[in-house]
């Protein structure tokens, strides 16, 4: 079993490893401006004004098997609900961060932050994201969020992707059971969104577990409840890992992000939550295809979370082992960060990195890889 306080020595380690330098903007270099050209009306500074242009983050993960593996973000909002920002400026932080598909996915009962009329068309959000995100070759998947009032004066709430018409949703405003039932006949896959309670704290000690339900238990047997997000935002839920496992349901990991990516994550985050779609080709339909077959894997936070099936067979694309006479040496053709445990010692595998020699053993634990809750992947050699 891993040891949480070795565990999270190691991920201080390897995130120590990944920070990028900052520049002294004090040098005395700085203080002296250049122009870049002189005009007859005005003179540039673009190049001592504006930030060193850095291309779009790229992130390598091997196929596996027959499947392409395409990253994705399926919970953010925009000002047409409770964000910040505006559809196409997700497009492009999606680009930024290397991602290859998103889900705008704005609370279809509330129409925005910014005065907007109370009958806005809901599909606004989807579609003027969409003529970007064709342009920049990102797969939009068309989404919304539901949600539902409980005990009180707390909610649960749902992510509904794949839909073709978010108004009719709304038109059964305060009644979940109907409003996921209308999606679901659009085709929706729908998950549960942060299964902790209450969603709005940060103090982990008043976040417990939001009961699954009979009631969930009905949307699920129903068709009307696909997945089940187990890390969103800043937060990981073990025990909605276990929930997946017991009812077959996905796992996911989003950002559920409201504000400009910049002041959520910062710049290109290595830690920023995504979930990894197994698609066989890079299509709306091939991954609508992989979402209902389950194959989807959870990264944030150098954490792999997903089902045993897919995350084992990620692992053994990815990482390359070989016995030599010395023991197993060991090499990463993907940008995830591995633990590795073996004869009672962790050995950090960083992402594109190798270890030359560990020891020889017949089985090995990856123990930021979880297939379960404090279950961290085994690897039988």
């Amino acid at each position: 079993m891993t040891n949480r306080r070795a565990f999270l020595k190691n991920v201080a380690l390897l995130g120590a490893a990944t920070v990028l330098p900052v520049h002294n903007l004090f040098a005395e270099s700085a203080l002296v401006t250049q122009p870049v050209a002189e005009g007859q009306f005005g003179i540039s500074y673009g190049e001592t004004v504006r930030p060193r242009i850095q291309p779009a983050r790229k992130i390598t993960i091997p196929n596996v098997g027959e499947y392409s593996v395409f990253k994705g973000d399926f919970h953010m909002h925009t000002v047409y609900s409770d964000g910040t920002v505006q559809p196409v400026a997700r497009v492009q932080e999606a680009i930024d961060n290397g991602l290859d598909i998103i889900a705008i996915t704005d609370h279809v009962e509330s129409s925005g932050i910014g005065g907007l009329p109370s009958d806005i068309d809901r599909n606004m959000p989807y579609n003027l994201a969409r003529s970007e995100a064709e342009r920049r070759n990102l797969i939009l998947i068309h989404g919304t969020e539901i949600s539902q009032r409980w005990q009180g004066n707390r909610d649960r709430h749902f992510n509904a992707l794949f839909i073709t018409d978010a108004n009719p949703i709304l038109a059964v405003v305060g009644n979940w059971k109907a409003m996921i039932a209308v999606a679901a006949e659009q085709g929706a896959f729908i998950h549960w969104n942060h299964p902790g309670d209450p969603p709005t704290t940060d103090d982990p000690n008043r976040r417990k577990a939001n009961p699954y339900t009979d009631e969930l238990e009905e949307a699920r047997t129903k068709g009307h409840l696909h997945g089940i997000e187990v890390f969103n935002g800043i937060w990981h839920y073990p025990f909605a890992h276990d929930w997946c496992n017991e009812r077959d349901l996905v796992p996911l990991a989003t950002t559920d992000i409201h504000q400009s990516d910049w002041n959520t994550y910062g710049h290109q985050n290595p830690l920023r939550p995504m979930s990894l779609i197994l698609a066989k080709e890079r299509s709306h339909n091939s991954v609508k295809e992989a979402f209902f077959a389950g194959r989807i894997v959870g990264w944030a936070a150098n954490m792999v979370l997903g089902r045993q099936p897919w995350v084992e067979q990620l692992f053994r694309s990815s990482v390359e082992v070989v016995r030599t006479t010395a023991g197993l040496a060991l090499k990463n053709n993907s940008d995830i960060p591995c633990f590795i445990e073996a004869g009672g010692r962790a050995y950090p595998l960083a992402a594109l990195g190798a270890m030359a020699t560990i020891p020889g053993s017949p089985k090995l634990t990856v123990s930021n890889w979880f297939v379960g809750m404090k279950q961290p992947l085994e690897i039988t050699m």
